[in-house]
């Protein structure tokens, strides 16, 4: 078989490069379909991926939170009775509650207002897996002191620079003077610009409105060895239905799923792969229609000496199997640069992965035997009697 394919015509082949202009355009309007496909997935799995860097880093195995939560940004409290009750459950070696809220900030820099994440944590018990947060845990219980993002979206880079140098920075919180004495490193995301993390009482004194005894989050961890199906179906009964009972990973899955499902972002990213798709359709079926209509009679010859419709056929695919493979590689280049250019400007996690670049590229194969397809009708035209 390999000795036939070698010995073979690439009748496909010759006839795409012998108009150089047109193979030209095909593979630039493919490469540009890629390129949406690309960027779509890339800010589809950045959103995902953002929006979660928090909840994977939370050191517990068990999450509690309201049932009324949306995501991390629409959290709904809950009492923190329910942490007092979860420790009465065999199996469960601590419960701690931790706040979010959204809060205004100044920038320290540019001294203009901005929204922010905030996080109270017992500084007493490590919550988030953040080595540069734990060691600093003693001085975020000083009154007004903060840790900030150092990957946060915006111009920070001076007072970066100066907590890196040892200095202290004091600026705004919700119309307090706050100190920021450390960094650590989460990242900007869809939702939030930045983040700053501080102690529990801290974040109760930035928020009088929030009461002490309604928690955002019930951070519990499990006793060593215990199977933790059977301590979250416990807690699920001994606990009000005002909580949901989350493992940790359904807890990320439970925010992956608002972005995929409950908000128009992620169906807009996946109509731009989708439309993407068609795009390259578009173009390539009329690459390969016009190469059709261009050498009708030398397929009617082909019938004419005996070769079956077939053969046709696999010429034509032929065509579409190099279009697909050539236009794929300027598109995956092309990403990469607006991959890192994206990273640079805006902080989200936008990379390459080996999944999605063998994903586009079948996209891409698929895309292209569609328009081949569809495109091969007109040789059933190809009729020597007619033609001569």
């Amino acid at each position: 078989m390999f000795q036939q394919l070698r010995r073979r015509t690439p009748l496909g082949w010759l006839q795409l490069s012998h108009e150089k202009s047109r193979l030209l355009v095909a593979l630039s309007g493919i490469a540009f379909a890629d390129l949406l496909m690309f960027m779509q997935l890339g800010f589809q799995a950045a959103l995902y991926d953002s929006n979660t860097r928090l909840h994977r880093s939370l050191q517990a195995d068990i999450i509690l939170m309201g049932s009324q939560t949306r995501n991390l940004q629409r959290l709904s409290t809950f009492s923190r009775r329910r942490l007092y009750q979860a420790m009465d459950v065999p199996g469960v070696k601590s419960a701690e509650a931790m706040y979010v809220s959204n809060m205004v900030w100044k920038n320290p820099q540019t001294r203009r207002d901005t929204e922010i994440l905030v996080i109270g944590i017992n500084p007493d018990k490590p919550a988030v897996d953040f080595p540069e947060v734990n060691a600093k845990l003693a001085e975020i219980k000083l009154p007004d002191t903060v840790l900030f993002d150092r990957a946060s979206r915006g111009d920070y880079q001076k007072t970066i620079a100066q907590i890196e140098q040892g200095e202290t920075v004091k600026t705004e919180l919700e119309r307090r003077t706050v100190t920021i004495s450390g960094l650590f490193k989460l990242g900007a995301s869809f939702a939030a610009d930045g983040t700053l993390i501080t102690s529990d009482q801290n974040f109760l004194r930035f928020f009088p409105r929030q009461q002490a005894a309604n928690v955002s989050l019930g951070l519990i961890k499990l006793q060593p060895g215990v199977n933790h199906q059977q301590v979250q179906a416990l807690l699920k009964a001994r606990l009000s239905q005002d909580v949901n009972v989350l493992t940790h990973q359904e807890f990320i899955e439970f925010e992956n799923n608002f972005w995929r499902t409950n908000s128009p972002i992620g169906f807009i990213f996946n109509i731009g792969v989708s439309m993407g798709f068609v795009v390259g359709v578009i173009i390539v079926y009329q690459v390969l229609s016009t190469d059709v209509n261009a050498h009708l009679r030398e397929y009617a010859t082909f019938k004419a000496i005996g070769y079956r419709h077939y053969y046709l056929l696999g010429v034509v695919f032929e065509e579409a199997l190099i279009l697909a493979l050539l236009g794929f590689i300027p598109g995956l280049t092309v990403s990469l640069g607006l991959y890192q250019l994206t990273r640079t400007a805006t902080n989200l996690p936008m990379y390459m992965t080996l999944m999605r670049a063998l994903q586009v590229l079948i996209l891409t194969i698929i895309m292209c035997v569609i328009s081949g397809a569809i495109a091969t009708r007109k040789l059933q035209a190809a009729d020597p009697a007619d033609m001569f």
